[in-house]
């Protein structure tokens, strides 16, 4: 069922504790159990499952509840111990465990969308189911009496969805790279804004309400950091990652990033540090360097009588130049760029050493990450793949 390891302690990475595998089919969500040493996991197998550490060190099933259809996510409450599941139908089922977590009992069912439920959160202090789905809506009920207290349509079936408690905003992330700002009241929402930074699809949502920013990553391979609370537009991107931003936590605690990709790459963000916005880039007609005219200006090719050149962008200051006057490369990781990029002859010979510093440390988790999952107060981790498996990771190393 479940394999412990026991691997040799690593100066700043992190140590994998176990491994939980025996499932049929991908494992679309999992949590851990904090002050359990458990695991709850839900799957395209159709199987809700409770996973207990037992005393041989491996986590056997305590609970196997078997649903009609596909489960797609999941919320977990460990105050109320209730568990909140998305099906491929668009139903979200709701069970309570008991205190041993050796029984799940049903409690209710939302009939909430039309379409694959795409994301569940429970809020306990609103006592409010909020859910997405692949039918483009935005839904939230009362988990009291199950009545739908409100909807709102997206412009494309959402993603990502994370829930601000003082404030009463929900965070939506869709396909179309869009993240929406809602006001939600009892029976109502109003739109507060929307805003645009990625050229893929929104694909995880993070949300910090004491820094009160918020991180997406996408199918871009980037994370964008919205400072909300500051109230000046600044977008901060990170740049780290090969492929699709799989999931995101943060580490208030330490003022960490956690991201993880869909080619297994863990990264751990520094955020503990004054980072700069990456310049727009300039529109010109010739480089803003040499002043040799781009291919697409035929009178000044025409007047010098040169051939055209094809435009690049520095990524430091963000002016139009042609390859040969950014022949260059380098990290600029204050600006969220850990791997090398163009930067034009000028701003390479202004970049120090010490400018060029990581501030992320990067880990290969050896399987497609489907899905992730952090607990501050033990410092675990939680990555399901689609190998089928669940690893579960001490933090303590690099988040610390």
């Amino acid at each position: 069922m479940a394999a412990e390891t026991h691997p040799t302690p690593l100066t700043r990475k992190p140590v994998l504790r176990s491994i939980v595998e025996a499932f049929q089919d991908v494992v679309n969500t999992a949590v851990i159990i904090p002050k359990e040493d458990g695991v709850i996991s839900v799957s395209e197998d159709r199987t809700i499952r409770v996973w207990l550490k037992r005393d041989s060190g491996q986590y056997w099933p305590s609970v196997c509840q078997t649903m009609p259809t596909s489960c797609s996510c999941v919320s977990f409450n460990p105050e109320t111990r209730r568990l909140s599941v998305g099906l491929d139908t668009g139903v979200v089922s709701e069970f309570i465990l008991s205190e041993d977590y050796n029984k799940m009992t049903p409690a209710r069912t939302y009939q909430a969308h039309q379409g694959r439920v795409t994301v569940v959160l429970f809020v306990l202090e609103m006592e409010w189911v909020l859910s997405t789905g692949q039918d483009k809506n935005f839904t939230w009920h009362c988990s009291e009496s199950g009545q739908q207290l409100g909807i709102y349509r997206t412009a494309a079936w959402v993603s990502g969805l994370q829930f601000d408690v003082e404030t009463r905003h929900a965070f939506v992330g869709d396909q179309s790279g869009q993240v929406t700002i809602l006001k939600l009241e009892q029976d109502s929402c109003s739109l507060v804004t929307t805003f645009k930074g990625h050229t893929g699809n929104v694909t995880a949502l993070c949300w910090d309400p004491v820094q009160r920013v918020l991180f997406s990553g996408s199918s871009d391979h980037s994370i964008i950091m919205w400072d909300i609370g500051g109230r000046k537009g600044t977008a901060i991107e990170l740049q780290g990652h090969n492929d699709r931003v799989q999931g995101l936590c943060y580490a208030s605690h330490t003022r960490q990033l956690i991201s993880c990709s869909s080619d297994g790459g863990i990264v751990i963000w520094n955020m503990d540090v004054t980072r700069q916005e990456t310049p727009e880039w300039l529109d010109s007609d010739s480089c803003q360097k040499c002043e040799q005219p781009f291919f697409w200006n035929f009178k000044q090719m025409w007047d010098s009588k040169k051939i055209g050149l094809r435009q690049h962008h520095c990524r430091k200051c963000g002016q139009a130049v042609c390859g040969k006057c950014s022949s260059k490369r380098s990290t600029i990781p204050l600006m969220g760029f850990e791997f090398q990029v163009r930067v034009c002859d000028s701003c390479h010979e202004s970049i120090t050493d010490e400018d060029r510093a990581p501030t992320a440390t990067f880990h290969d988790s050896k399987h497609s990450i489907v899905y992730m999952h952090y607990e501050p107060t033990t410092g675990n981790l939680l990555t399901s793949g689609t190998d089928k498996v669940i690893k579960l990771w001490d933090m303590t190393p690099v988040v610390s």
